[in-house]
């Protein structure tokens, strides 16, 4: 009896043994992380809509950046021609100046004796002229030699070079001649601006002696202010004279200023970059030379195959679509964005994709589904 106990004992343990191999061996159904169920009310909810993937003409934008130049002719230094003592100036840097308007008062004893010399030169030419006019009748009336009339003729030529050169050096330091007189003689000048501007640098002060060789003031002219951009090789071959572009400044992203191209150069630095010059369509005197600026040039359009900018989401760095499958689910699918314009952006999918049909509104909702049932 004891015996037949245990073999029955021994038999049930057995069967016991294999109907939980049976289970451990029974397959588990797997759910495809990619792939999102909705019942009818939650597609109802969710607002999902679905179409295919379009051609757009979508227009790319290249970003880029440089800083407000201004052209050489555009870029005045001020220096005295022969030098002398700053006498007076009222010119700080950022200040505007007119055409014309008294920059500095310059002063020195030369300007006394240049004055003096012209004066002196002039009267001397007066007289030998006179005395070229009768040498000339007397010779004529074969009253005097020949000689004679060559030597005044001479005398009275280079009187003349001199009162020439005189006049010239008057009018280098801003002297008329024709105003020149005993009774005005000075011994200071006056050094006059050039054109309408600004001044963006004062390198001297009162009192101090300056060269020809030193630059007293630097003068701006805005007229041409432009906008000098640094453009990377790739891109260099996406854009054209006359092209429009919009500028803007790091502290003011939203304020826009329209810009056009004017000259692409034709030499690329050792990073690969060429400068392309712009021009303001209107110059805000809050802009100066110097500053740097950030611009997008909106580049030709090109057809390309795009979706509405809510088929797209991200998630981990990388950019996903929604395609729509049989019994209300919805598979998701890794892809390519490029550019967006318009509320539609470029999609690069894999070949055997393109002919899917897409979620175009709602695709969030899915990846929120999605995300909440991975986590349960």
């Amino acid at each position: 009896m004891k015996q037949l106990f245990i073999l029955l004992t021994a038999t049930l343990l057995l069967v016991a043994c294999g109907g939980n191999k049976e289970e451990q061996q029974k397959p588990i159904a797997k759910v495809a992380e990619n792939i999102v169920t909705l019942t009818d009310a939650q597609l109802k909810n969710a607002g999902i809509k679905t179409g295919k993937l379009e051609q757009r003409a979508i227009s790319s934008v290249i970003k880029v950046n440089g800083k407000i130049d201004v052209p050489p002719q555009n870029m005045i230094s001020i220096s005295v021609p022969l030098g002398g003592y700053l006498k007076s100036t009222k010119l700080l840097p950022g200040m505007h100046v007119s055409k014309g308007e008294v920059l500095a008062v310059i002063e020195d004893q030369q300007y006394i004796q240049l004055q003096q010399d012209y004066l002196t030169a002039k009267s001397q030419y007066v007289f030998n002229e006179s005395e070229y006019n009768r040498q000339k009748e007397l010779n004529q009336s074969k009253a005097t030699s020949d000689k004679v009339f060559e030597q005044t003729k001479a005398a009275y030529q280079s009187q003349g070079i001199l009162v020439k050169s005189l006049e010239e050096k008057l009018r280098l330091i801003a002297l008329n001649p024709a105003k020149m007189n005993v009774g005005n003689i000075s011994r200071s000048i006056n050094i006059y601006s050039p054109i309408n501007g600004y001044v963006s640098a004062v390198n001297v002060n009162i009192g101090k002696y300056v060269t020809p060789s030193d630059v007293l003031f630097e003068l701006v002219n805005p007229a041409d202010i432009h906008l000098a951009l640094t453009v990377f090789e790739k891109d260099i071959d996406k854009l054209a004279i006359g092209q429009k572009l919009m500028a803007y400044t790091n502290t003011q992203p939203d304020k826009k200023y329209p810009c056009e191209i004017i000259l692409i150069s034709k030499n690329l630095s050792t990073e690969s970059s060429a400068e392309v010059h712009c021009h303001f369509e209107q110059y805000d005197k809050s802009l100066l030379p110097g500053m740097f600026m950030n611009a997008e040039i909106e580049v030709k359009s090109k057809n390309v195959k795009a979706l509405p900018d809510d088929a797209l989401v991200r998630f981990e760095n990388k950019a996903y679509v929604f395609i729509a499958r049989s019994n209300n689910q919805f598979e998701m699918e890794e892809a390519k964005a490029g550019t967006a314009e318009n509320g539609f952006t470029e999609i690069t999918l894999d070949e055997k994709l393109l002919n899917e049909i897409f979620v175009t509104k709602g695709a969030y909702n899915l990846l929120m589904k999605m995300k909440n049932t991975a986590e349960e």
